[in-house]
């Protein structure tokens, strides 16, 4: 059964891979190469990587969302769905793809792969953690804290006025006060 379902998620991370150069349009585009990813977190997942699947996972599922955003909010057509091509230099592309293929094909098949040698840690996440940043991972996570902290703070100064200015206090105004005019009030 595991080598089925590992064989199912690596045809749709292909498949969906492509697809992404097939579609004509950045929406389409979009969630096709956000498929591809999370067969690939999947199957990260199914090597018992646990903490990098989903790690893998939610990056994809924030980065997508977010390219899907700046979409509506940017682009000429905002959902996305016009017509528009995906190739540029087909010829180099395909010769520099399949080159790189073959080469890790080949260092695949000839590695020497070494054996394991000892226990997996009780927690491989704190072994993680340590050989990644040795004594500097109680820095990390303050800091991570610190600019969460930060962006949310940023974000509500940068906010001229929030609900209870439109509704009032207890949010029972009879008429939203937009100073622009056109809101959604009730």
């Amino acid at each position: 059964m595991t080598v089925v379902v590992f064989c199912v998620l690596a045809v749709l991370a292909i498949i969906s891979g492509v697809l992404v150069f097939v579609v004509d349009s950045m929406a389409r585009a979009t969630f096709a190469l956000l498929v591809s990813f999370l067969a690939v977190a999947a199957l990260v997942l199914m090597t018992g990587l646990a903490y990098l699947g989903t790690v893998i996972a939610l990056m994809m599922i924030i980065e997508m969302v977010i390219m899907a955003v700046f979409m509506v909010m940017f682009m000429m057509n905002p959902g996305g769905l016009m017509p528009m091509s995906m190739f540029h230099n087909t010829r180099g592309a395909a010769v520099i793809s399949g080159l790189v293929f073959a080469g890790l094909a080949v260092g695949i098949v000839a590695a020497d792969w070494p054996q394991r040698r000892g226990v997996p840690p009780p927690d491989p996440t704190l072994a993680l953690g340590e050989a990644l940043m040795g004594g500097h991972m109680l820095t990390m996570m303050t800091l991570g804290v610190t600019l969460f902290a930060t962006i949310v703070a940023t974000v509500v100064l940068a906010t001229g006025r929030g609900r209870y200015d439109r509704l009032g206090d207890d949010l029972d105004a009879e008429h939203a006060d937009d100073p622009a005019g056109g809101g959604a009030g009730r």
